[in-house]
Order: structure tokens, then sequence, then C-alpha cells
């Protein structure tokens, strides 16, 4: 009896612990009409946290290239964009990498953080954190 209570305790803390991971589809709305333009997926590879586009919502932009891109993304295509870039594990952020903002073609230093279970906060900056801009995106299902 005391193993069965003790390995289903185990269960719903590993359950509970793995269902609070940045990794998976999140929406990212549109500042402006706070309507959710892409769906980004976030996934661990080679212990780093990276992000691409797989979704885009509005119809005339799903063929879109990112033409602002100043580097190897120029002009390639904004679906399926890698836009989050080697994030390293620091305590309860991720950090050390960078995001693209395909609206503008910038790249930014940036951290990211779980907030709520479907909830994260991307930072992106210049130089310091504290010249950025602080955007939230929330789980897709």
């Amino acid at each position: 009896m005391k193993k069965s209570l003790l390995t289903l305790v185990l269960l719903i803390i590993t359950i509970s612990v793995n269902s609070q991971s940045i990794f998976g589809k999140w929406n990212s709305t549109n500042e402006e009409t706070g309507e959710v333009d892409s769906v980004i997926e976030v996934y661990k590879k080679q212990g780093k946290a990276f992000a691409k586009i797989i979704d885009i919502k509005n119809p005339e932009r799903k063929n879109a290239v990112c033409d602002l891109c100043e580097d190897e993304n120029k002009n390639k295509p904004i679906l399926g964009l890698n836009i989050l870039t080697g994030l390293e594990k620091d305590g309860e952020e991720w950090s050390g990498g960078n995001i693209l903002d395909p609206r503008n073609g910038k790249v930014y230093k940036c951290y990211i953080e779980l907030v709520k279970k479907d909830k994260l906060k991307i930072r992106g900056y210049i130089g310091l954190a504290l010249f950025g801009k602080t955007a939230y995106w929330k789980r897709a299902n």
C-alpha cells in the first residue's frame, strides 16, 4: 500500500514538473490587434532552447519572406524560420541566446521565463535587459 501511494505521488510530481516547461507550442499575439498572428514551437536541441514559426494565421502572410533581415535569414520564408537561438538554462530562465523579430529583421539578445504553466515571458534587448521589450506568449492547444 505504501509503495503504491509513493509511486502515485512520484508520478503526479513528475507529470506536474514536465507540464511546466518552456517547450511546446506557443501563440504569439500582434500587439496592435491583440489577435494571435503566429504559432511558435520552442524545442530543445543539444541542451539549448530554440524556437521556430510553425504557423502564420493570416493567409496573406503565409508565403511572406524576411525581406528586412540582414543576415543568412534575408529573404527566407518566415514560416519555418528559427527566431530563437541558443538559449541555455540559468536557474528559472533561459538566456544567452538571441531572438529575431521578422517584422523588422532585427536580432536582439533575449531571455525567456515560464511565468505560469501556460504563459511564457520573452524579453528582447540591446545591451542591458533594462533597455528592451517584453512580450508574453500563451501556450497553444
